[in-house]
């Protein structure tokens, strides 16, 4: 039987997420990779153990992770039954909907038929009574979005999550659905937004709409589906993203200009005596606008490794300006 270490928050820094009574673990565990039924179970069980017990009290998924979709959240419910039950309470454990999970025209965008169907099958993948936070997963385009806001006011009235958040939305969007929310009673907690150094779009009036209406920040692909890391320095290795078919980094991603931006990266990494996975997690918690950042890894030693970050979080100016001319 798993027994979490009992020194588990002594070494993880916590952050208040927006204007909410919550705070998130700096580094928190996305299960959108490697939590599938095509992986192994027992490597899965290994990083939830390994988050837990450096403090990740976190864990991310949404209803079509996997593959096959839905999967992600039915091997993660068969790990907190096994291991997480006594420890619940000690957890944040979120899940969205917004792609495509069945056919028909109820399977997918953000209808309240969608949204509290998908919750609903979601809760019975896992085994949970409520998730503590449960985001829509993309706008759509073309329901109305008072109707898709007071489908997420709805399931914290059920008693189905605890807070609501969003995901994908741009800065105007952002604003409209707080705004909605706020009316309604249940304010937007948290926005789930793609964020690295290679990829800045929430700088351009995001950020500044979250900060304005006290809702908190947690960034995903934090590393560029891998670019930001040293695996793409000496060319595209077998069986890394970059090298099959589909997925959303591909070879052509792969260009002259973003690698010659990656080993200028990683020499000022070299310097600061990390990986340069661990300054670009690092350069993005330097905005304590971010809550939480996600890390989604394959192996506990690879988690292991992105927790170093915490060791060196601060910059120098000249750090700073360093890295602002190579982006």
């Amino acid at each position: 039987m798993y027994q979490a270490n009992d020194n588990r928050y002594n070494s993880m820094i916590y952050r208040r997420c927006g204007k909410s009574g919550l705070v998130l673990p700096l580094l928190s565990l996305g299960l959108w990779h490697n939590f599938g039924d095509v992986d192994t179970l027992d490597n899965g069980k290994q990083m939830l153990h390994t988050a837990f017990d450096n403090g990740i009290t976190h864990f991310d998924l949404a209803n079509n992770y996997g593959p096959p979709p839905g999967s992600a959240e039915s091997n993660f419910g068969k790990i907190l039954k096994s291991s997480f039950l006594p420890y619940r309470d000690e957890l944040i454990i979120s899940t969205k909907a917004g792609y495509k999970m069945w056919p028909g025209p109820y399977g997918e965008w953000g209808s309240k038929k969608y949204l509290v169907s998908s919750l609903d099958q979601s809760l019975k993948r896992m085994g949970l009574d409520y998730v503590d936070v449960f985001y829509h997963h993309r706008p759509d385009p073309n329901t109305p979005l008072e109707e898709t806001m007071s489908a997420l006011d709805l399931i914290v009235r059920q008693g189905k999550a605890l807070y609501v958040g969003i995901s994908n939305y741009s800065a105007t969007e952002t604003q409209r659905a707080a705004e909605i929310l706020k009316t309604l009673g249940t304010p937007c907690l948290i926005h789930q937004p793609r964020y690295s150094m290679l990829d800045r779009w929430v700088e351009d009036g995001l950020l500044d709409v979250l900060e304005q209406e006290g809702i908190g920040a947690i960034a995903f692909s934090p590393l560029a589906q891998g670019l930001l890391s040293d695996k793409y320095i000496k060319g595209i290795p077998k069986n890394s993203r970059a090298s099959k078919a589909t997925g959303f980094l591909q070879k052509e991603h792969v260009t002259p200009e973003i690698m010659d931006k990656v080993v200028r990266l990683n020499a000022i990494a070299e310097s600061r005596n990390q990986s340069l996975a661990q300054l670009a997690i690092a350069w993005l918690l330097k905005d304590d606008r971010i809550t939480s950042v996600l890390v989604g890894v394959s192996t506990k030693s690879q988690l292991l490794e992105n927790l170093k970050t915490l060791n060196n979080l601060e910059f120098s100016d000249s750090e700073l300006k360093a890295i602002a001319s190579i982006l």
